[in-house]
Formats: structure tokens, sequence, C-alpha cells
């Protein structure tokens, strides 16, 4: 993400997590709001894991320290999942 590409309306208001839904509020007014399924590390964690969240990317982005997520604005509004993880299996 660049944040010179970005427009400053698009910038982290607010975030709010259900058990399924996660919702940003931008400065602008508008709201999006994505299944939480799209993002495993968030749907497997604890509220307060949840809850622990910042603004970053110069106000473009969001992290959660507790669970080492980060998500932008611009991903979300693109409709962009979490890319699919491998997971190392045992030969």
């Amino acid at each position: 993400m660049h944040t010179s590409d970005s427009r400053p309306g698009e910038r982290v208001g607010d975030v709010h997590l259900t058990e399924d839904v996660l919702s940003v509020d931008l400065v602008d007014g508008r709201t999006i709001s994505v299944p939480l399924a799209w993002y495993p590390k968030l749907l497997h964690a604890t509220k307060a894991q949840r809850s622990n969240w910042v603004v970053s990317g110069g106000g473009f982005g969001i992290h959660w320290p507790d669970v080492d997520e980060d998500l932008s604005t611009d991903g979300l509004l693109r409709g962009a999942p979490a890319p699919h993880q491998r997971r190392a299996t045992g030969t």
C-alpha cells in the first residue's frame, strides 16, 4: 500500500468487531464491513485480542499486535481477504 496513492478520507476512524464481522469506520463517513472469516487470525483471536488494535500505516492501516495481523483500508475497500497460508505438514 502506498499512502501517497490513498485518499485522506480513507483513513481509519474506528474499528468494530463482532463474532462474525469486521467493520471499519473511515474518516469520510463510510463504513467497510467484511466477514471476519476472511481473516483467520482475527476470527480465532479472543475478544481481548481483537479489541487491542492500533491505527498504523500513516492512518491507512490497522494493526493487532496480539495476533500479528495488519490490514489496510485499501485492501478492505478492494475486498481482499487474507492470503491463504500453507501449513507445514509432517512427512
